[in-house]
């Protein structure tokens, strides 16, 4: 199993812009990460993460170590994502948060049904939201362990 990262780059697929900005202040306040990289819609993460059109330099894109991902985007959906991701080899060891306002237990079982590592709500204040991504950032990127992982070799492209 192959899987190129950089062990402090956070990748935030949200479309909302404010909910974006808020997600990356209460990241770097944790402080444990260098990089935090935000796409907008479903296509862009793909495209990210498969290092595609604009992402295509994976030197400049490296693969995150964590990735907080939205159900509800334009397009392709959250869900969908997910599926894609954790059917990629060198893609499905990232751990991938849903970061969601969805209450609902449909979404939470379908998540979860694509593998995904683990389901949160967005609280409404702002204190409490940054409160859970602080913890989101310091349990995945400074307390679990990580499988350790080679760098995918060049050219090492599997299509979705």
């Amino acid at each position: 199993m192959k899987i190129a990262r950089e062990p402090s780059t956070i990748l935030i697929v949200e479309d909302e812009e404010p909910h974006a900005e808020l997600t990356r202040r209460a990241i770097r306040k944790a402080g444990h990460v260098d990089r935090i990289d935000v796409v907008t819609d479903g296509e862009q993460a793909l495209d990210y993460l498969f290092h595609r059109g604009a992402f295509s330099n994976a030197d400049e894109f490296p693969h995150p170590a964590l990735i907080l991902l939205d159900i509800n985007l334009p397009g392709m959906d959250g869900i969908e994502v997910l599926r894609r991701i954790k059917d990629t080899p060198r893609l499905k060891l990232i751990p991938v948060i849903m970061l969601t306002t969805s209450q609902r237990e449909e979404d939470i079982v379908a998540s979860y049904g694509a593998y995904a590592n683990s389901y949160l709500t967005k609280p409404v204040g702002l204190r409490e939201f940054e409160g859970k991504v602080m913890q989101l950032d310091h349990y995945w990127l400074h307390v679990n362990e990580p499988p350790i992982v080679k760098p995918a070799n060049e050219g090492d492209h599997e299509p979705y």
